[in-house]
């Protein structure tokens, strides 16, 4: 019966044999982690930040209002605050008030006009707008008993005149370049902790 003598496999060739073994099997476990545990893809978002609101209000406020012939409002730029946990911005804005419904007719009244609300995305022109405006407070000192009446039945209307067609921000066309070459368009806006947080989704089917 023949006999097979081990033959010697040289140092140098065995190393390379298990080197040659371990990058295969190495490369085929590298392989199966991508196929059952792919890296997951940020979601694209576009950030806007508080000091980006602040400006854009900046522009288009103060507003000046008549009541009735009675009383003349001007709302200036408000403190804006950010409320994540309701998904809301709180913004104060100081009012001054003259007119025949002051006290005393040669000064000005001041006070303010506290308001939180939330935010929607309009497509036709790429902005950020303010929507479903709540008042939590309308205040000016110095006001005759029946004009503080007339005004708080105005609280809501001056609200939503004076932050309701106000445009918070303008999405540039490069600013959706990429989302919409990715066939996404902007989606839910969500107030964070650094500003606003504007996630972008598919676009319908046509």
């Amino acid at each position: 019966m023949p006999t097979f003598a081990h033959q010697p496999v040289p140092a140098r060739a065995s190393r390379r044999a298990f080197c040659r073994t371990l990058a295969l099997v190495s490369g085929a476990c590298g392989l199966g982690a991508v196929l059952v545990a792919p890296p997951a893809q940020a979601q694209p978002a576009y950030t806007v930040t508080t000091p980006q609101i602040q400006e854009a209000l900046a522009e288009k406020l103060p507003r000046r209002y008549r009541l009735g012939g009675l009383l003349n409002l001007e709302v200036q730029v408000p403190a804006l605050r950010l409320l994540p946990a309701q998904n809301r911005i709180n913004a104060v804005l100081p009012v001054a008030a003259s007119g025949l419904a002051v006290s005393d007719g040669a000064r000005d009244a001041a006070g303010s006009l506290d308001v939180d609300f939330g935010l929607r995305y309009e497509a036709s022109d790429r902005t950020l707008r303010a929507q479903q405006i709540h008042v939590n407070a309308l205040r000016v000192e110095g006001l005759r008993s029946s004009a503080a009446e007339m005004l708080n039945a105005y609280a809501q209307q001056l609200a939503t005149q004076s932050l309701g067609e106000v445009v918070l921000h303008t999405l540039r066309p490069q600013d959706l370049a990429l989302a919409d070459g990715l066939g996404m368009q902007p989606g839910p806006i969500t107030v964070t902790e650094r500003g606003l947080r504007v996630e972008f989704v598919r676009k319908p089917s046509p």
